[in-house]
């Protein structure tokens, strides 16, 4: 926590020294100097990043770890402990994933041939944390719970561990935050059937007031709704080598997490970002774009700096005040600007008319850096700042939905590269995304001038 501190320190003086050097008289000297503590502050907030994520996904983790502690049912015939056994058998799906040969030959009975592989206390664990997701199965299937379910299966006969899933779904949003549920609404489903989410634009309706014994007037509700579907991702084929796997020093489970996290992450930001809505999700600038809201037109930053950047080029103080309000007070509070990095580094060059900056560091242990005092959101799925761009979105995030069937599948291909000497690990998952708006227009966004 102290280096978390001091990273925040020297970040809000570098900040100051900035917003002075700007304020200065520009030239080619107070230009290069700027740039070169907007450098050293983009280095101090990745490292922040870093630290702040790491202890987030601790946290994180942690959490699904209390979470998925249960209590036995003495009738279920299994006296060990839900978090041991959760812990034992993940450690001991790893050990599958190295014992198992790269070949088992091919017909019905590979599986058995592959199973039969596994050391005896492997196949034990694995078979008892089976047994124990059965048994909570068929106890919450008894109780009416319609989102129970035993778990993914792969090609060893058993199915992935709750906490491996978990993990590679955490981590994953250090590659794309567009996927975290602090910013948009992540909705978990147990099936991928159609699912209609309505909406209603309420906002011509108000309260009046009624004489004694006068009947209510009838006022309709303009009603709709989005229907949300489950497209299938994959993230593409994993290779490693019978060496590296077979290598007990080798960290597998997380070389597995940090490939399929990335990969996921970069995927699925851009979908969520611009999927055209036609056998793919509808991504939030596309939605954008579809809903009818009109673009606020930049005008440039020529009115901070002097100089002569225009709409095209640039964005100025005026153009982020006329975005924040082309979106209704109501979905202001706790609304987000997102954009590419890039712009973000062109908005810490701004001052306003008074000289202060519209950029500001959270200076306290996980104070949110903003923007004219709204949180931001890194996407490098956003378009860049260039002539007719999209470049920057803001409102309230949360109307945008992520409809993400559980569970993620994770397979080991023991087949497919085994005269490589190598190893494919894959891994799928169905989501559908798109924004709720039901003609009030909760985000809006800005574009470059042409």
């Amino acid at each position: 926590m102290s280096a978390l501190k001091d990273l925040r320190e020297k970040r809000a003086q570098a900040a100051t020294e900035l917003t002075a050097t700007l304020a200065a008289e520009q030239n080619a000297e107070t230009r290069a100097k700027a740039d070169r503590i907007i450098a050293s502050i983009s280095e101090m907030e990745s490292d922040i990043v870093r630290i702040e994520k790491a202890d987030k996904l601790q946290e994180e983790l942690r959490a699904i770890a209390g979470a998925t502690t249960r209590t036995i049912d003495p009738n279920a015939g299994n006296n060990l402990d839900p978090k041991k056994l959760e812990k034992r058998y993940r450690q001991n799906f790893i050990k599958a994933l190295r014992q198992m040969p790269v070949s088992t030959g091919i017909g019905p009975d590979a599986s058995n041939k592959a199973d039969a592989s596994l050391s005896a206390e492997v196949r034990e664990a694995l078979q008892a944390g089976v047994e124990f997701e059965r048994n909570f199965e068929q106890r919450d299937l008894a109780e009416g719970n319609i989102l129970a379910h035993i778990g993914t299966y792969t090609g060893l006969g058993f199915f992935v561990p709750t906490g491996f899933r978990d993990a590679i779904e955490q981590a994953t949003k250090y590659f794309a935050p567009l996927l975290d549920g602090s910013v948009i609404t992540v909705m978990d489903t147990a099936t991928g059937q159609p699912l209609p989410m309505p909406t209603s634009n309420d906002t011509t309706q108000a309260a009046t007031i009624v004489g004694e014994g006068s009947p209510v007037s009838e006022q309709d509700v303009t009603a709709g709704q989005i229907n949300f579907g489950a497209y299938k991702f994959t993230s593409g084929l994993v290779k490693a080598s019978l060496e590296l796997i077979q290598d007990s020093a080798f960290d597998l489970e997380a070389w597995l997490i940090a490939r399929f996290a990335e990969r996921w992450g970069r995927g699925l930001e851009n979908y969520l970002t611009n999927g055209t809505g036609s056998s793919q999700p509808t991504g939030l600038l596309t939605a954008i774009a579809a809903s009818g809201a009109v673009p606020v037109v930049a005008a440039g930053s020529a009115s901070n700096s002097g100089g002569s950047e225009t709409g095209a080029n640039s964005i100025g103080y005026s153009d982020l005040v006329n975005l924040e309000h082309s979106v209704d007070p109501s979905y202001r509070r706790g609304a987000k600007y997102m954009f590419h990095d890039q712009t973000l580094a062109s908005i810490k060059r701004i001052l306003d008319k008074f000289g202060r900056p519209l950029w500001v560091p959270g200076v306290a242990a996980n104070a949110p850096d903003t923007v004219l005092g709204y949180q931001y959101v890194i996407n490098q799925s956003m378009p860049q700042i260039a002539a007719s761009n999209t470049t920057v979105a803001f409102g309230d995030m949360k109307k945008y939905i992520a409809r993400r069937v559980k569970d993620l599948t994770v397979m080991k291909l023991v087949e497919r590269y085994a005269e490589l000497g190598q190893v494919g690990f894959v891994s799928f998952a169905r989501l559908d995304a798109n924004l709720l708006d039901a003609g009030t227009h909760p985000v809006n966004v800005l574009q470059q001038h042409s």
